[in-house]
């Protein structure tokens, strides 16, 4: 699997050109002022990287709870999620 790297403005103007790459399973690493910040990945790629990410957390969460660790329920989760959302609107 071959490397492409662009800047954000020839990603902006070869858009086309990377989806298509990207179809083709080729990624593209998009740029600004040298160092990477987004890429134009397959599909396929993408699912697995958020898959992978999904057993990790499953796995730390699972460490956590062995160890007994803490643990909250589902109307706490949510009453710290709005208030940290309200904190952050102020």
């Amino acid at each position: 699997m071959t490397e492409n790297s662009v800047t954000v403005r020839e990603a902006r103007a070869h858009l086309a050109d990377h989806i298509n790459r990207a179809e083709e399973g080729i990624p593209t690493v998009i740029t600004r002022n040298g160092a990477p910040v987004a890429a134009v990945v397959p599909i396929a790629d993408f699912e697995a990287l958020e898959e992978a990410a999904d057993v990790m957390l499953a796995r730390e969460a699972e460490a956590v709870l062995a160890e007994g660790g803490p643990t909250v329920t589902m109307a706490e989760l949510l009453a710290d999620l709005f208030t940290e959302q309200g904190g952050e609107a102020a």
